[in-house]
């Protein structure tokens, strides 16, 4: 099954937060235990880069997370990286 349709089941079964508006998602990033939370626009799940992280994430998490939001692990930096590029886009 593609990863992004794991993720959309996923999703779906999550409960929705009201901190996060229509049409996001909430991921939570960092290499240490302390992750820090995101919120992006859905629209980067096309990416392949970003779909590149999401399979990572997948390998080494899953799509569960008990906040209701995915774990990505590798650096903010990176992260923010990648993101402000995506939103240049």
């Amino acid at each position: 099954m593609p990863i992004i349709q794991k993720l959309r089941r996923s999703l779906s079964s999550e409960r929705r937060s009201a901190e996060v508006p229509k049409g996001h998602l909430a991921v939570y990033v960092g290499e240490s235990c302390e992750k820090k939370r995101f919120v992006v626009p859905v629209s980067y799940l096309r990416n392949p880069m970003f779909q590149e992280l999401l399979s990572q994430a997948e390998e080494e998490f899953g799509f569960h997370h008990p906040m209701g939001g995915l774990t990505i692990s590798c650096s903010e930096d990176l992260f923010v990286d990648l993101t402000s590029n995506l939103s240049k886009q």
